[in-house]
């Protein structure tokens, strides 16, 4: 090499190398270090794969601070964590977008992620394991998707985690022992997850948990002793399990629980002696759950409830006298039992607005404040009188639904139909569906002129919208030459049940037809939910897990069942009953957990 090209050479380094520091010079003096570059090609490759070009410019640095994803609002969101010169992104949230795909693998090139919220798109596919690399991870969430698969063990690997979700997906196999090592865990979400077997006693380990919900998923076994020892809980839901009972005394030490709704155990009793200290609760489910013996009278002295829930069980005895001192109390489920005894008659406490006591061998009188506003009873199967119910027919009809008494009167009619949630129509086919519009409370029931009646129990205890118990549609329904009989529906949140009264003798086909009018068909993440419900005829369950959606193909698509029953006591009852399956919160509707029926027809044969 010459002396020439050797200068050359020289000035040409020189060159860059002021370059280079004229770059760095100005990147320190504009205060604007740039993202790691590695994050930089991953995060495009992911723009494209999730298609989200439209939200996010590739051309711009993702941790630059004046883009629009940068604020504290945004969706999508970036949020990073910078030195002088780089930056790496920390928090990232697509949120609702109806993403679809994969989750891609260039994910895990974003080391430093502390927070990641994927919740509510239409993700599938498996978690990758490489999931346990984001070591860093302390808020992962990744609930109401399509995901499937086991989930990962991988996920131990997250200690740092201080809320996990992965809700509402479309997982198999067990949930992993590893879940057990996250000791900084606060919150599990995995309601609706679709993990099943025993619950792993390595989540005795998770001292930290605050909130832990597990409902309606496959876990099978004793309810396990050891979440007694998770004292910091606040929040615990298990219903619509294969869990065994009975309630552990171990729970006698959860004193810091707002909110505990536990359903659906099987095989053994359980008995409410754990309810002692846990002054706090503000919300208390025991629905379904083969709890038998006496209501204890300290559960008055549980002064901070407003919503109390002991129906479909075994409970004995009297009402406790104290349950007319809540002084927040807003809803009492006690249906379906076999207590005893007259009802108290101050039971209705000042904020009460719903009071279930259905099917229990009680007696006396309605409360004398019953007609207050706002305020609903159900006391349909009792031996209550109803003072101050002015329609004789309906007093007569509720004498006839009280299982302790005979309906012997002259009885003509032999079938009815009833359009649920509308107004009366007639078919094409010239039949008749009664008015079925009235508007129901969360403990009501309603006596039609025409023979039959509706009885609705339970609450939408956490829709914020209030409680609405019917449902409607302008959209047309396939399947059928009636559409518009299928636009309108009554829902529930627990127990929907009609009865024909004044029926002959004799045996019946009972037709059922259905409609979802509630979820969509389509490629969003609010097309995921899932309801599901059991129907019993003549106190015979039919149909188990019943999914309107599933069976009819789709949405908005007409489905009729036909079943035969007999009729012996001039009554004819339909129940609907929610067993604790299907979702929580995959859907914008205001009614969540619920079942609806759209008409229903009754024949003789």
């Amino acid at each position: 090499m010459s002396v020439t090209e050797s200068v050359c050479v020289l000035l040409s380094v020189m060159g860059l190398w002021r370059i280079f520091f004229l770059l760095w010079a100005f990147q320190f003096v504009s205060g604007q270090p740039t993202t790691n570059p590695d994050e930089v090609a991953a995060f495009n490759k992911m723009l494209d794969y999730w298609n989200l070009r439209k939200y996010l410019d590739p051309n711009t640095d993702p941790c630059n601070q004046t883009a629009s994803w940068a604020s504290e609002n945004a969706n999508p969101q970036i949020a990073c964590k910078c030195t002088q010169s780089t930056c790496h992104i920390t928090h990232l949230k697509i949120y609702s977008l109806d993403i679809s795909g994969q989750i891609p693998k260039e994910l895990f090139v974003l080391k430093e992620l502390t927070d990641l919220n994927l919740a509510q798109n239409v993700l599938n596919g498996t978690i990758p394991p490489e999931i346990g690399e984001l070591s860093n991870m302390q808020y992962l969430s990744l609930g109401i998707n399509n995901l499937t698969g086991p989930v990962p063990p991988e996920l131990g690997k997250l200690t740092k985690l201080v809320s996990l979700s992965f809700s509402s997906n479309s997982f198999f196999g067990p949930l992993p022992s590893e879940i057990g090592r996250l000791t900084s865990l606060q919150q599990l979400y995995i309601d609706s997850s679709g993990v099943g077997g025993p619950i792993p006693q390595e989540l005795a380990n998770l001292k930290s948990l605050r909130i832990l919900w597990a409902s309606d998923n496959l876990f099978s076994g004793k309810l396990p002793e050891f979440f007694g020892t998770l004292t910091d809980l606040i929040d615990l839901r298990l219903q619509g399990t294969l869990l065994e009972g009975p309630i552990p005394r171990s729970f006698s030490a959860l004193n810091k629980l707002e909110n505990l709704i536990i359903g659906d155990l099987t095989k053994e009793d359980s008995s409410l002696d754990f309810l002692q200290n846990q002054m706090s609760l503000s919300i208390l489910i025991l629905r379904n759950s083969r709890v038998s013996g006496k209501i204890p009278e300290r559960l008055g002295g549980f002064t901070n409830l407003k919503h109390l829930d002991l129906s479909f069980n075994k409970l004995t005895g009297q009402i406790p006298s104290s349950f007319q001192e809540f002084p927040l109390l807003q809803n009492l489920f006690l249906g379906n039992n076999n207590l005893s005894g007259q009802l108290p008659g101050n039971i209705i406490s000042p904020k009460l607005i719903a009071l279930d006591v259905s099917f229990n061998p009680l007696s006396g009188n309605t409360p004398l404040n019953f007609a207050k506003a706002g305020f609903s009873l159900n006391f349909v199967g009792t031996s209550i009188r109803s003072y101050g119910l002015q329609d004789g027919k309906a007093s007569e009809m509720l004498n006839c639904l009280n299982g302790n008494t005979k309906c012997t009167k002259k009885v003509s009619s032999s079938s009815f139909s009833i359009k649920c949630g509308g107004e009366d129509q007639t078919s094409a086919s010239g039949v008749r569906y009664n008015d079925d519009s009235e508007i129901l409370g969360a403990a009501s029931l309603f006596t039609s002129s025409n023979q039959w009646a509706v009885s609705n129990t339970g609450n939408f205890v956490f829709n914020s919208r209030g409680p609405i118990y019917t449902e409607k549609t302008d959209s047309q329904i396939t399947g059928t030459l009636e559409s518009e009989i299928y636009k309108t529906a009554r829902i529930s949140p627990s127990s929907l049940r009609y009865f024909g009264l004044g029926l002959k003798n004799g045996k019946y086909n009972v037709e059922l037809h259905f409609a979802e009018i509630a979820l969509e068909d389509s490629l969003s993440w609010k097309a995921l939910g899932r309801r599901l419900f059991d129907i019993y005829i003549q106190g015979e369950k039919v149909r188990q897990d019943f999914n309107i959606h599933k069976e009819a193909g789709g949405s908005k698509r007409a489905l009729v069942l036909t079943f035969e029953a007999n009729v012996t006591n001039t009554i004819m009852e339909i129940h609907f009953f929610w067993a604790g399956r299907g979702t929580c919160c995959s859907s914008t509707s205001r009614h969540i957990w619920t079942f609806s029926i759209s008409h229903s027809c009754l024949s003789s044969f």
